[in-house]
């Protein structure tokens, strides 16, 4: 995760301020071998290391900085069933039946994510309960249609409500409608994340931190270079999402245009009282609204307000941020307009263009997991079990998502950026409207 020089975030996240890491491990330093290299060593990368070697293979994990410094130790903590795309990709190119199977796997994700918990003893103050919500009677009006969608040809099951009866779920006067399910929920995404590197090292797996992937040698045999040493090995697994080609720009230059690093936000307050915390989110559920640019938010362990939102498609930091972001939230909950603000940090997610995952192979022995947009805290985990699979020989799950096809965004390596920021504009002034 990279910010820029000019702002004025906190260099510590209140994920960093509440969780204990190991010391940095030792970087690669001359030449190694494994039967897999994975590259990163966020929750993709650790799960895809933790299932192979369950299986037996030797696993060598590359990571540019530390353990779970990029998204996977700074987003929302919100662990989702579903995808960021809908199920429209999937049933448009694919078909009922194989939209039905991702669905599956989406839902097999967040039994994962309960089963990881449990079997590596992973203390990550895991809360089940999600919260959709909406703004206006347009937006009401798309999110009862989703839901009615969802029950209606994948069985999944809302509480959906409307006018004062939202009140029930959430205290605040800028919805009108909610939709509350039970198998998505929230935690603390770095603490989960430091116990997926644990487990992966108990199983054997050598993880080396501050060792970026600068270049791969493909093959029979492939090589992973970096600064100061090197890894031979069968297979490889990228899952450097929207870093890696910022490290590497030789590693995989055909897959980088199909994602775009989209800067997101959040700002945690001081702990509030446990009688607040109640009224206003009375079942402790992860909550997030069905805007384009989206607020999302939650209750830490602590009773802090971890308050998502203020998307950046340019890269740059938006001004004021933390009065920003301290503004919606007194607008969402008039409650909290004057309580403190202790922690604001940011970090980038990779978005598709569609918002679908995008997984695949480069050649038969080089494989690549990006594209999880914003919902990466449970698929990553399904992400590095179906590819351990596909090296393994077993690809039909893996081929669920490799076989839908993906855009490049538009407008090259010096527009695309620009191009995004109007879009998202557009977008956003929908919202409004």
């Amino acid at each position: 995760m990279l910010l820029d020089s000019d702002t004025q975030l906190n260099q510590t996240s209140y994920y960093e301020a509440s969780a204990r890491r190991d010391p940095v491990s030792e970087p690669l330093l001359g030449d190694a071998s494994a039967d897999v290299v994975v590259v990163g060593a966020g929750y993709a990368g650790l799960s895809a290391a933790i299932e192979l070697a369950k299986r037996g293979y030797a696993v060598v994990v590359l990571e540019a900085d530390r353990i779970c410094s990029g998204a996977s130790g700074r987003n929302g903590g919100q662990a989702i069933v579903g995808y960021a795309s809908g199920q429209e990709p999937f049933e448009q190119q694919l078909g009922k039946d194989h939209a039905r199977q991702a669905w599956a796997l989406s839902v097999e994700s967040m039994d994962l994510l309960d089963q990881r918990i449990a079997e590596f003893q992973i203390d990550c103050d895991q809360v089940s309960g999600y919260l959709y919500v909406a703004d206006s009677e347009r937006k009401a009006r798309a999110l009862e249609a989703d839901m009615q969608t969802l029950q209606r040809d994948y069985g999944f099951t809302v509480d959906f409500k409307r006018g004062a009866e939202v009140q029930r779920h959430i205290q605040s006067p800028r919805y009108c409608a909610s939709a509350y399910e039970r198998r998505s929920g929230h935690l603390h995404p770095l603490k989960y994340g430091l116990g997926l590197a644990r487990a992966a090292r108990s199983f054997g797996v050598r993880i080396f931190e501050q060792s970026a992937l600068l270049d791969i040698a493909r093959g029979a045999t492939l090589t992973a270079k970096t600064a100061r040493g090197s890894v031979r090995a069968q297979w490889a697994v990228l899952a450097g999402n929207c870093t890696l080609g910022e490290y590497g720009p030789r590693v995989a230059p055909e897959i980088a245009p199909r994602i775009m690093p989209v800067g997101t936000y959040m700002i945690g307050t001081a702990p509030l009282g446990a009688g607040l915390c109640e009224r206003l989110i009375p079942g402790n559920a992860a909550v997030c609204d069905n805007n384009f640019v989206l607020d999302y938010f939650r209750f830490s362990a602590d009773r802090r307000m971890l308050f998502g939102g203020r998307v950046s498609y340019s890269t740059r930091t938006p001004a004021s941020l933390s009065e920003l972001m301290a503004r919606r939230m007194g607008q969402v909950f008039p409650a909290l307009k004057d309580v403190p603000v202790e922690f604001v940090w940011g970090g980038f997610v990779d978005i598709s263009m569609n918002r679908a995952p995008d997984f695949g192979r480069l050649g038969s022995n080089l494989f690549y997991l990006q594209g999880f947009s914003g919902h990466g805290v449970a698929l990553t985990g399904m992400a590095g079990k179906v590819v351990a699979e596909a090296v393994a020989g077993q690809a039909e799950r893996f081929d669920v998502f490799a076989k839908l096809q993906h855009r490049n965004f538009p407008g090259g390596a010096l527009l695309r950026t620009p191009s995004l920021v109007l879009g998202m504009a557009w977008h956003q002034l929908k919202d409004w409207l």
